[in-house]
């Protein structure tokens, strides 16, 4: 029979004498995969160590330090606290909870909640394919930086190697340096090409400043690169060939990825007994009863891997060494960096506050989509990771300290980075602005590595640097891959039962081959339209509708009634407010922002002709497209006629009223 656009909730039947009172949930029928097997965290550390390792990406590193000297740099702080306050965690507090009172992953779940709105879950898992199709390859370049780094001097430190052309110029903290529009300095050109830094009259050296007439431009010799070789494509109309170092790279990441998330956690009979449906049997109706009867008839078998079980031995024992190791790491680099001449003024510029900053819309707008990408609702990882926790823990701990560690390393990451960077501008007497001028991978791949080079125990800092940035990436990549496994082998279990090593290795060459554009001489230019495109507006959009479904239809008293059954009390207002209200209206202000104020996309030199944005928008509408596609299927296929499954999904209060009389849904904040 098919199931109803929004389920009623089920009411445990009235005792004689007594009134009726709505069961402990007073919301729909009790999940699914709570009726069966599933794995759970051996350590409460596990859980959260595999949430932090996901939250804390290469983004904290990169993308924050500067962001926040972008927009005002202390005074930055302000905006960036108060959207974390009432919009990112407030919704990585929904997830964790969704995910673990449901205990099922991103597509399925929504049968619980609201089936209309199951293509969320469909857009979430294409969204993580996109993210594994670009991101992989970032990690990738760090490895292959990383086996660069086992030599006695870094090939980046000098222009003697057989990559480097006529104009590499070595200019760090030297004197008498002839400097040309044209120059590019070892790391640059072991990277890949970009434009000269424009350095302002009045902090350039005399032994720095660029001749006044302009440099010949005819005639310039074929620039070779060690790492991208960009030169070799002529942009996304001439990508050329596929860099074979990289591609060996690539494959060594998926294979470390696969083999940390290919085998799940075998359940012992006493830990089935231990970890029963968490309502007792009083309270289902006879149609779940039946239906946990029947799956302990055809249910998996202790010895067998059950279907959504996604925990795996060998990634449980990964975490705790690729979440723990940036932070020790983290750590030597910032006492490294305290230490070198002229680091005080990195952090002088990082933190100066700018107060008038304050006064421009794009600095609410990027603290905003900062926190949101930083905490990672949306993903499908969250739900996926709270689904394996035992039903009464306590998510509402775990989602504060997990979001402050992530907000405290990306505060942490800018010292590390403006540390170093100060320390570039005291050896080369320009300003920090001068030296802080990239964002983005060449932020890691160009000045931090360019500083690192000039360092006492430069290998031994490039090593533990590029090992950081791997263990960052491999984390990220263990929690967008575990979520697109959970959620659709909970969604197909009698097809995926017991193949889950098959399923994931499809899905893991999936992503290897989606991967190949990226590894091309102009792949450089895809990873950009990936990361733009591919998880931009489209997952902060979806993040909105998963919002409004849940505190909208669902109901936010029904999911405040699921939450008092995990944790023995009921969320207060200040989080009905935020989940009804606040955070749907900072993504709507975000996904406005966004759509009205696009800038041209550009990589270095290269402007992105008319038609890549044109494929960016279909990319990015592509997954976002499966849910108005799954509504009119759902309302094509539900029984009953147009008008009465209309009056389901969209009268919150005609849907919650049915099974516990909650009322409107602003009564029912």
């Amino acid at each position: 029979m098919a199931e109803q656009p929004c389920p009623a909730p089920v009411a445990s039947p009235p005792r004689q004498g007594t009134a009726p009172h709505p069961g402990p949930t007073a919301g729909p029928v009790p999940p699914g995969p709570q009726t069966h097997p599933r794995d759970k965290w051996s350590k409460k550390m596990d859980f959260l160590l595999s949430v932090i390792g996901f939250a804390v990406d290469l983004g904290n590193v990169w993308r924050f330090p500067y962001i926040c000297y972008q927009n005002g740099g202390g005074a930055f702080l302000i905006p960036y606290t108060l959207m974390a306050v009432f919009g990112g965690v407030p919704l990585f507090y929904m997830e964790l909870a969704l995910g673990q009172f449901h205990r099922t992953g991103a597509i399925p779940i929504w049968k619980h909640i609201c089936p209309i709105f199951k293509g969320i879950g469909f857009a979430i898992c294409i969204i993580g394919l996109y993210v594994s199709f670009y991101y992989n390859t970032i990690i990738a370049w760090a490895l292959y930086y990383f086996y660069s780094s086992f030599s006695g001097t870094l090939p980046w430190a000098s222009c003697d190697n057989p990559w480097n052309t006529p104009d590499c110029t070595n200019y760090f903290g030297r004197n008498n340096v002839t400097w040309t529009n044209f120059s590019r300095s070892p790391a640059e050109e072991f990277y890949m090409a970009e434009p000269a830094p424009q350095l302002p009259a009045k902090a350039k050296p005399a032994a720095l400043r660029w001749p006044e007439t302009p440099s010949l431009a005819v005639g310039i010799p074929a620039r070779r690169r060690k790492v991208l070789e960009i030169q070799k494509s002529g942009g996304l109309y001439d990508m050329g060939g596929i860099h074979w170092q990289l591609l060996l790279c690539l494959f060594l990441i998926f294979t470390i990825v696969y083999f940390s998330l290919w085998k799940g956690v075998k359940t012992s009979g006493k830990d089935l007994a231990s970890s029963p449906h968490p309502y007792p049997s009083a309270t289902l109706g006879s149609r779940e009863r039946a239906g946990h009867a029947q799956h302990r008839q055809i249910g998996c078998s202790v010895e067998q891997l059950c279907p959504g079980q996604g925990l795996t031995a060998a990634s449980l024992q990964v975490v705790w060494v690729t979440a723990t190791l940036p932070y020790v790491v983290l750590l030597i680099l910032l006492i490294r960096g305290a230490t070198l001449p002229g680091a005080w003024r990195g952090v002088i510029f990082y933190l100066r506050p700018d107060w008038a900053k304050l006064l421009s819309t794009a600095v609410w707008v990027d603290a905003a989509a900062q926190i949101f990408f930083s905490l990672g609702p949306g993903f499908g990882v969250l739900l996926a990771l709270a689904s394996y926790n035992h039903f009464h823990n306590n998510c509402y701990r775990d989602a504060l300290i997990t979001s402050t560690v992530n907000c405290l390393t990306s505060f942490l990451s800018g010292f590390v980075i403006f540390t170093v960077l100060g320390y570039m501008a005291e050896m080369r007497d320009v300003e920090v602005e001068d030296v802080a001028r990239d964002k983005g991978p060449s932020l890691l791949f160009i000045t931090y590595p360019e500083a690192i080079a000039n360092m006492v125990g430069s290998t031994f800092f490039a090593i533990i640097f590029f090992l950081m940035m791997i263990t960052l990436g491999l984390d990220s990549t263990f929690g967008g891959l575990e979520a697109v496994i959970t959620a659709v082998m909970d969604e197909y279990p009698q097809v995926l039962a017991g193949r889950r090593e098959l399923f994931v290795l499809g899905l893991i060459t999936v992503c290897f081959l989606g991967s190949l554009s990226t590894l091309t001489y102009g792949g450089a230019y895809v990873v950009k339209l990936l990361e733009e495109f591919g998880a931009g507006c489209s997952i902060l959009a979806v993040v909105l509708l998963e919002t409004i479904a849940v505190s909208w239809f669902y109901g936010i008293q029904r999911f405040s009634h699921d939450v008092k059954a995990m944790l023995g009390f009921t969320p207060g207002m200040f989080w009905k407010v935020c989940w009804v209200a606040v955070s749907p209206a900072l993504l709507a202000f975000i996904v406005i922002s966004s759509l009205l104020d696009q800038p041209p996309l550009t990589l270095f030199d290269y402007q992105y002709p008319q038609w890549s944005i044109s494929v960016g928008y279909l990319i990015g509408a592509s997954s976002f497209i499966c849910i108005p596609f799954y509504m009119v299927y759902k309302l094509v296929w539900t029984p009953g006629s147009l008008k009465q499954v209309r009056s389901l999904v969209g009268d919150p209060a005609a849907s919650a009223g049915a099974g516990g009389g909650q009322g409107p849904l602003l009564r029912s904040v």
